[in-house]
């Protein structure tokens, strides 16, 4: 079998859906959709949490880095996908497939400390309220989060430049629609123990860890809203966490489904499906998720949005 080492490959073919032009040509359309209300719905997040003084608390300064992280992680895959729903020639730079698999791991995995932090934040808030502004201050989120941006993006570059250091072998052809990282490693010949175990270690340090966090985190808090005596006063406490709650289901749901699969349904069509849906419905879902089941994002919107027209 031919080698070539990584001066050698100019391009990856991103094979997608191109057996299915029908279908190609329906997902252009409903992935569109999806990504337009994404940058919308995201963004207005962001907005509303930057121009709302009562949002300047640590729960939306998490929200809204949240927001630009599902902008990020679908600007990334989505607009090349749209492009290649259109185009016969589906195809990515060597560079261009680098970037996408370092940002790629580095959205995903800033994203799963954050929901830890969240977590986190929502047991402070309801377990120990009086003492809850002093415990979580500006300082104490601001290093915090820019911590787990920089320590994300540091193991992920790591993770590109240990696969791209590799020799690739014979075609280059991904089933898929972008350079994730486990599907550009099939296309090696090289030994792939160390990125593999180091693949395991980043796992471990970016999926159970926060999750346990966050279990931990809930545990605590549902037995505080336990105790609280009033109906009410339980309704008031579940409101505030029922929207984090539902994303972080929503998102952890689908890092198992992707990563814990068994190896055999990798390639059949409906796992192609969830690929391409993953990058533009998850995204375009939290803004929606936080907006409908919190009455303060919604009155903080109308309030910015009156105060535009009447500006004009």
């Amino acid at each position: 079998m031919e080698t070539l080492n990584m001066t050698e490959v100019c391009v990856f073919f991103l094979k997608g859906f191109s057996a299915y032009p029908v279908l190609e040509r329906l997902f252009f359309l409903f992935c569109l959709t999806m990504y337009l209300v994404t940058l919308l719905g995201n963004t207005a997040i962001v907005v509303v949490s930057v121009l709302d003084v009562r949002l300047h608390t640590p729960m939306y300064f998490f929200l809204s880095n949240l927001s630009i992280l599902d902008i990020c992680y679908t600007s990334l895959f989505t607009p090349l996908m749209l492009v290649h729903f259109l185009s016969t020639q589906k195809t990515i730079s060597f560079i261009g497939c680098a970037v996408q698999m370092c940002v790629g791991l580095s959205t995903g995995s800033t994203e799963c400390l954050l929901l830890a932090f969240m977590a986190c934040d929502r047991y402070l808030a309801i377990c120990w309220p009086l003492q809850y502004p002093v415990l979580m201050n500006r300082q104490l989120c601001l290093w915090p989060v820019g911590a787990v941006w920089d320590f994300s993006f540091f193991v992920s570059l790591t993770a590109m430049v240990i696969a791209i250091r590799l020799p690739f072998c014979g075609h280059h052809v991904i089933n898929y629609f972008a350079c994730e990282i486990l599907a550009v490693l099939k296309l090696t010949c090289g030994d792939t123990s160390v990125i593999e175990a180091f693949l395991i270690a980043d796992s471990i340090l970016m999926l159970p860890m926060p999750l346990t966090l966050i279990c931990l985190s809930y545990t605590h808090i549902l037995v505080s809203i336990l105790r609280i005596p009033s109906a009410a006063g339980r309704r008031k406490a579940l409101s505030t966490c029922s929207a984090h709650l539902t994303v972080v289901v929503l998102f952890y749901g689908a890092v198992i489904y992707m990563y814990m699969k068994p190896k055999s349904t990798e390639t059949h069509i409906y796992h192609k499906v969830f690929t391409v849906l993953y990058p533009v419905i998850t995204p375009m879902l939290n803004p929606v998720i936080y907006s409908l089941r919190n009455k303060e994002v919604k009155e903080a919107a109308k309030k910015v949005w009156s105060r535009s027209w009447t500006s004009k």
